[in-house]
This record gives structure tokens, sequence and C-alpha cells, in this order.
């Protein structure tokens, strides 16, 4: 059994109880004051795939994924692994011997990227999505 509940920050919250331990006990012990939308669940009731995680919303007894908040965090992956494969190339870019070359560079990831951004435009699914991601290296 796990505990659910939405933060003040809209944020899905999983509380995984100790084994052994009351579930009652701990609900009463760690939901924040103010909180109306607590609830006891399954286990399975829980995703085992937590790529989009931050995108869980809780709808009755289960929890399903917010799609276009999945569409956004793919999104920033897309942005942080541009930004990695960019980090080299901004100092080469300032090397006069080596601008050309590092420029040539970051245009081909500019593009490569522009083409996932598109791709995750495109999906239509969470595992489509998470397809996206995986295939292109960005996870």
């Amino acid at each position: 059994m796990k505990i659910i509940y939405t933060n003040s920050e809209g944020n899905l919250c999983v509380v995984h109880p100790a084994k052994g331990k009351d579930i009652n006990a701990i609900f009463a012990k760690v939901i924040p004051e103010g909180v109306t939308d607590a609830k006891i669940v399954e286990s399975s009731a829980i995703p085992t795939d937590k790529t989009f995680r931050n995108a869980w919303v809780k709808s009755n007894q289960a929890i399903e994924t917010d799609f276009p908040k999945a569409k956004e965090i793919a999104h920033d992956c897309r942005r942080c692994k541009r930004s990695e494969l960019f980090a080299p190339l901004d100092i080469e870019v300032s090397i006069p011997s080596k601008a050309t070359a590092a420029e040539s560079a970051r245009q081909a990831i500019r593009e490569t990227y522009d083409d996932i951004q598109e791709d995750i435009d495109a999906a239509t699914t969470e595992s489509g999505l998470k397809s996206v991601l995986v295939d292109s290296g960005v996870l």
C-alpha cells in the first residue's frame, strides 16, 4: 500500500511506508495540513516507469501522466542534452583557429535537436514520447 496526495505546488507525492508499519498511522503523520485529496492506494497503482514522474497526476485510485506536462519534461531533457553537447564547443568557437569547425559542429547539433524537437511535438503517447528520447540518445 502507498499514500498519494497533491502538494501545495501541484506535484503528486507518493509515500512508501516501511514494511510492517501501520499505513493509517503513517497517513495521519505525513499528510500536510490542508491537503484534501490524500488517498491510500494499492502499490500496483503506482507506475513502474518513472520517466515522466513529475507529470503524474492523481485520478481516482490511479496515477496518470499529464501528457502536455510530459512533453514539457521531454523538451527540458532535450535542451539539457543539447547544452551539454554545446559546452565544449562554446570554448572552441572563441579560438580563431577552431572557430569555423566549432561553429559547424554547433550547427549540426542544432539541426539534430531541431528534428528531436519536432519528434517530441509529434508524439501522441507517453511510450512514443519516451521512445523519441531514448532513440535520440537524450535519455
